[in-house]
């Protein structure tokens, strides 16, 4: 894997994304976790989604991690494989999500809900990349459109493949993190549900992971394609010939006139 470092300037150089990306790895006991890293309920008091500890390392820049005893949401805790799907989450009998029309269209959605395997890890870490003192599985950035598609070009340049992602309107840290994980391909995630409503997404953010394996086939592409043409902010194309109502000609011819 190319040096954090390096990815980090890539990203900042090429893509300018308003928030840190954010170093995710998924460790197997509170061993691992970095000397300095918030807990949510044990530093801060708190219990919170698996997206607000997202936006913490994103936003403020804190290196986060968390545990079965941090969170908050059970769709989270779930698709991280903290704790296992039970019966009556898998047949919908709990009113998660709330805003489907029927238990049998839950039972669908949770059915097929991304997970780790369960019991394989204790915590989740989160850090800004460039506090990563740990080699990610996945590396998150949150941009606009426009980001987002760089850096999905630069993923295509290499091998010619679509970016293939899925998105239910919400499970963002399933799609962000437990996809990338099991699939170890690229996803771009269109959040919804808690990631907006609770971690503060804003309307014009999309997500977009990378895992491991991936990360310097797209530091590579982003360079690549950088030299080939493609920018962020896009480059707008200005060379035609500008048309203006009638008396603005008009007005031209008359000041061109001698006297």
């Amino acid at each position: 894997m190319v040096e954090l470092q390096k990815v980090n300037e890539a990203l900042n150089n090429y893509i300018r994304p308003q928030t840190f990306p954010v170093a995710v790895k998924m460790v197997s006991s509170a061993s691992e976790i970095p000397e300095k890293a918030r807990m949510p309920k044990r530093d801060l008091g708190l219990t919170m989604p698996v997206c607000q500890g997202i936006a913490l390392a994103r936003r403020l820049g804190w290196l986060m991690a968390m545990g079965e005893e941090d969170m908050l949401c059970p769709l989270g805790t779930l698709t991280l494989g903290l704790v296992p799907a039970k019966k009556k989450f898998l047949d919908g009998s709990f009113n998660v999500p709330f805003w489907v029309e029927s238990q049998e269209v839950r039972a669908k959605m949770n059915q097929s809900l991304p997970r780790l395997e369960y019991g394989r890890h204790s915590h989740v870490v989160l850090a800004p990349l460039h506090r990563a003192g740990f080699e990610p599985q996945v590396i998150i950035v949150y941009g606009n459109p426009a980001q987002i598609s760089r850096l999905i070009q630069s993923a295509v340049s290499a091998t010619g493949e679509p970016v293939v992602s899925s998105s239910g309107g919400g499970f963002a840290c399933g799609a962000e993190i437990t996809v990338p994980i099991l699939t170890d391909q690229c996803q771009f995630t269109v959040v919804g549900g808690g990631d907006r409503a609770i971690a503060q997404t804003q309307d014009h953010e999309v997500a977009f992971s990378v895992p491991a394996s991936k990360v310097e086939a797209v530091v590579r592409g982003l360079e690549d394609t950088h030299k080939a043409g493609l920018r962020y902010p896009t480059t707008s194309f200005l060379m035609y010939q500008a048309q203006f109502p009638p008396a603005f000609g008009e007005l031209m011819d008359y000041l061109r006139q001698s006297d």
